[in-house]
C-alpha cells in the first residue's frame, strides 16, 4: 500500500486522497485468527502539517471472518476503524522501522496493526445460539457455570491453595 508522496512533498498538493479497496491474502491471514479479509475500503487522505510532518487521516471498513466459539463456522463480523495521527510516530509505535521518507509511504502496517487489535476474543454464530450444549453425561462449561465445582475436584483444587 504504498502511497506516493512526491507532490505533497514538494507543496504541490496540501493532502493525497486515499481511495483504496484491498483484500489480504492466505499468507497475510497467516498466525491470526482470521478466515478471510477481503475487500477492506480504506478512504481518507495523507497531509504535511505547518512543521512538515506528515499526518494520516483514514476510514478502515470491512467485514472479517472469524470462526464460531461454538462450532468452528464462519461467522462475518463487519468493523470500523478510524486511524488518525503522525505516520512517523504510528510506525514507531508498531514496530515498523521508520526509514527516511521519500517519495511513497507505505501504510500497509499501519492499517494492518489497526485491523488486528478489532478482532473480538470470540464470536458465536446466529445458529450456534440455540445449539443444546449439554448432552449424554457432558455439558459445556462457560465463565457462568464453573462456579458450580464437583464436590470431589474441590478437594483437589485446595492441594493448590496450601503450597
Amino acid at each position: 500500500m504504498d502511497i506516493d508522496i512526491t507532490k505533497l512533498k514538494s507543496d504541490i498538493e496540501d493532502s493525497i486522497n486515499i481511495d483504496l479497496t484491498y483484500s489480504f491474502t492466505k499468507e497475510e491471514l497467516e498466525g491470526t485468527d482470521l478466515i478471510e479479509l477481503n475487500n477492506v475500503k480504506i478512504n481518507g487522505n495523507i497531509s504535511k502539517d505547518s512543521i512538515n510532518e506528515y499526518t494520516i487521516d483514514v476510514d478502515v471498513k470491512g467485514i472479517m471472518v472469524l470462526p464460531c466459539a461454538i462450532t468452528l463456522d464462519p461467522v462475518d463480523y463487519p468493523f470500523n476503524v478510524k486511524i488518525s495521527g503522525n505516520l512517523e510516530e504510528m510506525l514507531q509505535e508498531i514496530n515498523e522501522n521508520s526509514k527516511k521518507i521519500e517519495n511513497s509511504i507505505d501504510i500497509f502496517p499501519i492499517i494492518w496493526e489497526n485491523i488486528l487489535m478489532e478482532i473480538p476474543m470470540k464470536v458465536v454464530s446466529e445458529k450456534a445460539k440455540n445449539i443444546k450444549l449439554e448432552g449424554d453425561g457432558w455439558r459445556l462449561i462457560t465463565d457462568e457455570t464453573r462456579g458450580n465445582i464437583n464436590p470431589e475436584f474441590q478437594k483437589l483444587s485446595q492441594l493448590f491453595e496450601e503450597k
